[in-house]
């Protein structure tokens, strides 16, 4: 863990908050406690927990397994649990995904985030009072998924392109959206559609971690680099990188684990600032922490 540093007065700043979110910690316990709680069963996990590679790694080590396929529907990895326990994500499950669970004979163990709970039920009650649901979000993000496929009346938009094409034709309409996603570009799209739909009814959805850990980087005053530590699957994380770039800072690099570090990055750098998605583990912040303070001696 050594290399030659440009700058021995180099500025190192953890930029507060950043890291686990509530609705991770409470999904990985979940997982653990699943595991104390059945020690002989078969235990899968339909997805990515939460999106980081090293917290998956961290369950396989519990004999816990991910299934977790690009090109597969959760409906597709389901059919590779024959028995035993599946654990739903963070990131939510369709309800019908949920019940073919049930009815195959497994148990099931629900760890998604209270707060994608919470923008699911506000959906599914102006469904209900007649509203089409314009909901912006990542495409072929599980989060996404598991909101689409509730209604045909909702309505997946991932950009401003997207809201301009739409064609609704109901003068009921509700805007809410993906937790994970920039409070930035959301505002936009929501000024967007008030033009488009005066009489829209808008909900903001991005969860309170989202949102502090993207303005925390909007307020970085004089910084040269910037390390988001996270992994590249997951949105929040990437998020914080186009908020970066938007708040104009220099460098601005994703980065897995300390070992991503290249020397030549901290060439002319005064000032590096280290942030992190909700889904990175406190102990990889405080690894990168650690080495950039450590080679700024």
């Amino acid at each position: 863990m050594s290399f030659h540093c440009y700058n021995n007065d180099m500025e190192v700043k953890r930029i507060v908050p950043s890291g686990y979110c509530k609705g991770v910690v409470n999904a990985i316990k979940l997982a653990k406690d699943t595991r104390i709680k059945y020690p002989n069963e078969k235990i899968y996990v339909l997805g990515m927990i939460v999106h980081n590679s090293f917290v998956t790694e961290e369950l396989s080590n519990l004999g816990i397994i991910t299934l977790d396929d690009t090109n597969k529907t959760k409906e597709e990895l389901l059919e590779q649990i024959e028995q035993g326990i599946v654990i739903f994500t963070a990131h939510g499950i369709a309800d019908s995904i949920k019940e073919k669970a049930l009815a195959k004979g497994l148990i099931c163990v629900d760890a998604t985030c209270t707060d994608v709970l919470k923008t699911k039920a506000s959906i599914i009650d102006h469904l209900e009072q007649g509203y089409d649901v314009i909901y912006f979000g990542k495409r072929n993000h599980p989060e996404a998924n598991a909101i689409i496929c509730i209604s045909d009346k909702i309505h997946l938009v991932t950009n401003e392109n997207d809201l301009e094409n739409l064609e609704i034709n109901n003068d009921k309409l509700f805007l809410t959206n993906q937790t994970t996603m920039s409070y930035l570009e959301l505002a936009d799209l929501i000024e967007l559609a008030k033009d488009k739909y005066p009489h829209i009814v808008i909900e903001k959805e991005i969860c309170n971690a989202t949102s502090s850990r993207q303005e925390a980087i909007s307020n970085i005053k004089d910084c040269d680099l910037l390390y988001v530590v996270g992994d590249q699957k997951s949105n929040n994380t990437n998020k914080l990188v186009d908020i970066g770039k938007s708040a104009g800072i220099k460098k601005v690099l994703l980065i897995r684990s300390y070992k991503d570090i290249v020397r030549t990055d901290l060439e002319n750098v005064n000032k590096v600032c280290v942030s992190a998605g909700a889904s990175t583990p406190p102990s990889l912040i405080d690894e990168v922490i650690n080495y950039l303070t450590l080679e700024s001696r």
